[in-house]
Formats: C-alpha cells, structure tokens, sequence
C-alpha cells in the first residue's frame, strides 16, 4: 500500500488535523502491534488520499472523517515513505 502524490499535502493535512505531535511521541513499535486491527481502515484512508486532488483543504476534510488511530498509521505511512524516499536519493 503506497501512497500516490504528494507526501508534503498528505502530511500538511494530517498537521492541520493534529496528528503529527502526537505521533511523534508514540511508541511506534507497540502501534505497530494493533497495526492489523486498523488494516481496513488505514486501506481506505490511503484510498482516499490517492484519489484526491492537489488542494490540502479538501484532503484535510475528506481525512477529517477518519478515526485519530486511523490518521496516526497514516501519518507513520507518510514517515516511512519519506525516509523510503530520501534514502533512494543520490548524494553528489
């Protein structure tokens, strides 16, 4: 499940719901224990972000519909894609 677009607008939603602090505060290794149970939920809302456009209001109000633990997977699925991302990149 990989999120399509742009990681920025995904993560600029999820600040302006409040969801990053607290994820970083998390101890993400026992958040990845319930992770199964939050599986569906966190598939739809990956949906949703890959089938929303470039505006990061209307991305905020569509994730606004989401649970607070359904949006902290999303947020570490940000993360993880992010550190995916940069350790691809090529240092000159």
């Amino acid at each position: 499940m990989y999120i399509q677009g742009d990681l920025q607008l995904v993560f600029d939603a999820l600040y302006n719901l409040g969801v990053i602090d607290p994820v970083l505060d998390m101890d993400w290794s026992e958040a990845m224990n319930e992770l199964p149970e939050y599986h569906d939920s966190l598939h739809l809302a990956v949906e949703t972000v890959n089938k929303s456009g470039l505006d990061v209001n209307t991305l905020t109000k569509s994730l606004g519909q989401f649970d607070d633990q359904t949006l902290s997977y999303l947020a570490m699925e940000v993360a993880r894609e992010f550190a995916d991302f940069h350790s691809r990149q090529e240092v000159h």
